[in-house]
């Protein structure tokens, strides 16, 4: 029937994935629109349920993802390339770094670079630190970069390395259910490895939509802020449809030079403005700051990764870390494919260190210059940034600038960043859903990628009709639960097969249980061919 459709509709796809993602994504607007009351408060009771009873799951995942990777990387299979063993890497480090951001973390530290230091300056989640004072500094500091540090980018990095190991080395699909070939076998190509793909491509789509949301709030606060916009749910949705319509037009002219040229504009212009920032404010303070952030973080990351609120009643790590984790491994499918398009030829000891350590830095720059200057601008009385956030977060960074020279043209510079970010996201986000849910012998249809930017467009719109903030805070912590348990199997699977394929075997081999001695001696199997020893990539195509 879903291929009659299909023909019917002129579409190139997966019947099973595209028809099923795309049903769950309408049902879930015509029901939320009209009630979207009701549908706030189911979220918000299941988002509670989870808080309650998984958060420790969620923080303990993240962290062992965390401890995994950099096992990996110090590991004897660090030096195992991305690609064939004589590949190189198709872009210098530089470009490459730049290119990390081009999948939408921008709009995120734009949001968050103000609001969270001073939220947590205000109001401190540890017992026992004063509001305000020089201990709930540091430690407001400390929970920024380890939101988005090294456990942010550990999140991106373990699918990344997934489809970029499975896809150069090994010949597969670029697709989420690949990387579970070695525990499925040929039943990735059934209803599992599309239930795969499904949870990936909604994933995506309201992660993607979340932070188009975010971005739409701040956005909204900007222009209010230069040209009196009102803030009002009409506006919002307005500037949703414009966004969505622009993304739109750009995946179906397929403009993806045009986007990573963009991409990397639109970080020139972020450096433009933290150097501004960096410049017309204390300098000093912030480059102390900076090193004492970073001492501050790393000596607390031991026990602050595996902290769980356990002796607390607040819903502080509800409504901050364990959103953050499931609002960050709801992208990962989207930006770890991203990734992985751009890192081929590298070693996994290369591709780890890159990924972890390049974005960190980047945050712990741009959160002290940011976030310090922030700080600062709150204890000379000059504006009251606390209260404006627990208003509205999204205003933040434009009352921060407010108080600096060059208001208007800070403040409008932002605008344009968040603009850029906020397009490139979307557009991006439409092209990676496309490729989900079409085989790789497949066209990329213009009506397809269309499709995906407006829902991800309509769904943004929906979120904050129904309750704004809150609303894509609850939604994304219930729906990041069942990818994180994807991202755990994803790890299993990852480590099986560089077993595998560091003793010489394919992951054909794997499959078939005849990778390991142990497995031989107990089942009789044959002993590994002459190309099996040597390890030549896998040509076959499973599409």
């Amino acid at each position: 029937m879903l291929d009659r459709l299909q023909r019917l509709l002129g579409l190139q796809t997966i019947p099973g994935v595209f028809f099923t993602a795309a049903a769950i994504a309408v049902l879930f607007v015509a029901v939320a629109i009209p009630e979207d009351q009701a549908v706030a408060a189911l979220f918000g009771a299941v988002t509670g349920w989870v808080a309650r009873h998984l958060g420790w799951f969620y923080i303990l995942s993240v962290s062992g993802l965390l401890i995994f990777l950099l096992v990996l990387a110090v590991s004897r299979y660090g030096n195992i390339r991305l690609g064939s063993d004589g590949s190189r890497p198709d872009y210098s480090n530089l470009t490459w770094f730049t290119m990390l951001f081009a999948a939408g973390i921008g709009t995120i530290l734009m949001f968050w670079g103000v609001a969270e230091p001073i939220s947590h300056f205000a109001s401190p989640p540890f017992p026992g630190t004063e509001p305000g004072s020089e201990a709930a500094a540091r430690e407001a500091m400390t929970l920024a970069l380890y939101h988005f540090g090294l456990h942010t980018w550990t999140i991106f990095a373990l699918p990344g390395l997934a489809i970029a190991y499975f896809t150069y080395r090994h010949a597969l699909p670029m697709r989420i259910s690949s990387l579970f070939y070695p525990l499925l076998g040929e039943r990735v190509h059934g209803p599992w490895g599309q239930a795969v793909d499904v949870v990936a491509v909604l994933g995506t789509l309201f992660g993607v939509a979340t932070s188009l949301g975010l971005g739409t709030l701040q956005l909204n606060s900007g222009l209010n802020f230069l040209f009196g916009t009102p803030t009002t749910g009409a506006v919002q949705v307005t500037l949703i449809a414009i966004i969505a319509g622009i993304a739109a037009v750009s995946v179906a002219l397929g403009l993806d030079a045009g986007i990573r040229r963009l991409s990397q504009l639109n970080i020139l212009l972020a450096l433009l403005l933290a150097g501004l920032v960096l410049f017309l404010g204390s300098a000093t303070l912030v480059l102390e700051g900076m090193v004492e952030t970073a001492g501050s973080y790393l000596d607390a990351l031991p026990w602050l990764a595996f902290w769980t609120q356990t002796w607390s009643d607040s819903d502080w790590q509800r409504r901050w870390t364990l959103f953050y984790w499931a609002w960050t491994i709801s992208w990962a499918p989207y930006v770890g494919l991203f990734i992985a398009r751009i890192s081929r030829g590298r070693t996994i000891r290369e591709f780890v260190a890159g990924v972890l350590l390049a974005p960190t830095l980047f945050t712990l720059v741009w959160f002290s210059i940011f976030g310090i200057s922030a700080i600062q601008a709150q204890l000379q009385g000059g504006v009251d940034l606390a209260s404006q956030v627990q208003q509205d977060p999204s205003v933040a960074v434009f009352a921060f600038l407010e108080t600096y020279p060059l208001a208007t043209f800070t403040s409008a510079l932002s605008v344009v960043i968040i603009i850029i970010f906020f397009t490139t996201s979307a557009d991006s986000a439409s092209l990676v859903i496309d490729t989900l849910t079409r085989r790789d012998d497949q066209p990329s249809l213009v009506r397809q990628r269309v499709f995906w930017a407006a829902a991800q467009g309509l769904i943004a719109a929906t979120l904050l009709l129904a309750g704004g903030l809150e609303a894509l805070q609850n939604v994304i912590t219930a729906l990041g639960l069942p990818f994180c348990l994807l991202l755990l199997f994803m790890a299993v699977s990852l480590w099986r097969t560089l077993r595998a394929d560091y003793r010489g075997y394919s992951v054909d081999a794997l499959v078939q249980g005849r990778a390991y001695p142990e497995i031989e001696a107990a089942t009789g199997a044959a002993a590994p061919t002459e190309l099996e020893e040597t390890h030549v990539p896998e040509t076959v195509d499973r599409t």
